[in-house]
């Protein structure tokens, strides 16, 4: 085959990747996050009856013209070093905040910033989603986003969104912000 045809064949096989319009998002936070309520909220299960991922689960979504691999990891302490193992050909990062724990939440930033110094996850997109927010002591993302300092996240494009997996308010809005950013890159 001359050189010129295997280009014209790696050229349709580009366009036919570029056109399948397809994401990996790996979905991380800490344990009890709600990380797992989200991804089945997103994709209308039950919500009512969730154990602790003790691992990972994989989800297909469709959404707006997209085919998304989602990825949802166990957030347990003895877990999160494993996570590494799920960052290659990761296209957009979602961080779950359990927007009513506020004894955790530096825990979770201090997570949140080793995920942002990972090589394999440069200059990908992160979504933050400030869960349980249909609790009254859930503390307001903007506060969230003060006590992560997000603010300072300059190598990457960034969101924080609060929300409520049991409501699935805000759901909507931060998976469209991700997708458009993800698409725009």
């Amino acid at each position: 085959m001359c050189s010129w045809q295997n280009q014209g064949l790696l050229n349709i096989i580009r366009k036919i990747k570029k056109s399948e319009k397809e994401l990996r998002i790996l979905v991380l936070g800490l344990d009890n996050a709600g990380k797992t309520t989200i991804l089945k909220a997103l994709s209308n299960e039950d919500i009512n009856q969730i154990a602790p991922t003790h691992g990972f689960n994989i989800k297909n979504l469709q959404h707006e013209g997209f085919k998304l691999n989602v990825w949802d990891v166990g957030g347990q302490e003895k877990l999160r070093e494993y996570w590494s193992n799920f960052y290659e050909n990761t296209d957009a990062l979602v961080f779950v905040i359990d927007s009513s724990d506020q004894m955790r939440l530096e825990e979770g930033g201090k997570e949140l910033d080793k995920l942002l110094g990972e090589a394999e996850l440069k200059k990908v997109p992160l979504l933050v989603f400030a869960n349980k927010q249909d609790l009254v002591q859930a503390l307001p993302a903007d506060e969230i986003s003060d006590s992560l300092k997000l603010n300072k996240i300059t190598d990457r494009q960034w969101s924080i969104v609060a929300c409520s997996a049991k409501t699935q308010e805000g759901l909507q809005e931060g998976m469209e912000w991700l997708i458009k950013t993800v698409q725009d890159k």
